[in-house]
This record gives C-alpha cells, structure tokens and sequence, in this order.
C-alpha cells in the first residue's frame, strides 16, 4: 500500500494510470472521505518513496481481492528509499 500526501499532491492525475490495481482515485470522488484522511493521517509516519520498486512477487494474485485493506492492512511503515 502506498500513501499519497493529499496536501502535497497537486492534482495532476498523472499517478492514477500508472496504478496496475486501479486504486488511485482523484479526491474529488464521492466516498473517499476515509481514504483521504488515511492518507493524511499516515503521510507524515510512513516511508518516503522517491524510486520506483518492482511489484511484490505476489501482487497479480491480489488483484481484485475484496476486503484487502481489513485483512493486511498495518499502521507500521515499511522500507523506504
């Protein structure tokens, strides 16, 4: 999972294509008030990302999956750059 500053993004909407599981949404989208606050809320604890990184070995497999977010979601950071 990867977290977007909602007051550093500029609105661009360069990043939602680049997207393989289509999970990017602009913030102007009706019912992501959730989303948008997760993202402020975690932007300033978690690991910057300046380089791309391949995808997990597994991430094709959890395309689509439903419920991704209660069953592996964690508050803790993982490796940045």
């Amino acid at each position: 999972m990867l977290i977007i500053h909602p007051e550093e993004c500029i609105d661009c909407g360069v990043c939602e294509p680049e997207c393989p599981a289509e999970a990017i949404k602009p913030d102007t989208e009706p019912g992501l008030e959730d989303w948008i606050k997760l993202n402020a809320d975690y932007a300033g604890k978690w690991a910057n990302l300046t380089k791309k990184k391949d995808p997990m070995e597994n991430a094709e497999s959890h395309d689509g999956e439903s419920g991704k977010f209660e069953k592996y979601f964690s508050p803790l950071t993982g490796e940045g750059d």
